[in-house]
């Protein structure tokens, strides 16, 4: 199975969203090598960078899935090589 490496950036301006936001990471916890979520305070929203190592399928996916949730943005970065 091919994979690549990707950086999925979310940005949630709905506070309310982050508890189907974690169930949709843990649905893809196999493919998660790291996540970081940084709360910015002054704006109140909150800033998560996951880094995956995937199925181009599974981070359209997942990237797919976070970005319809109301208050959630996604844009995600493919590494240029596919690894087998």
């Amino acid at each position: 199975m091919e994979t690549r490496i990707a950086v999925t950036a979310i940005i949630v301006e709905e506070r309310e969203a982050a508890e189907e936001i974690n169930r949709i990471l843990h649905e893809y916890g196999e493919y998660i090598v790291g996540r970081m979520g940084v709360p910015y305070k002054p704006k109140q929203i909150s800033v998560i960078s996951v880094v995956l190592d995937a199925p181009a399928d599974k981070i359209s996916a997942l990237s797919g899935k976070l970005g319809m949730l109301k208050g959630v943005s996604t844009k995600t970065v493919y590494s240029k090589e596919q690894k087998k």
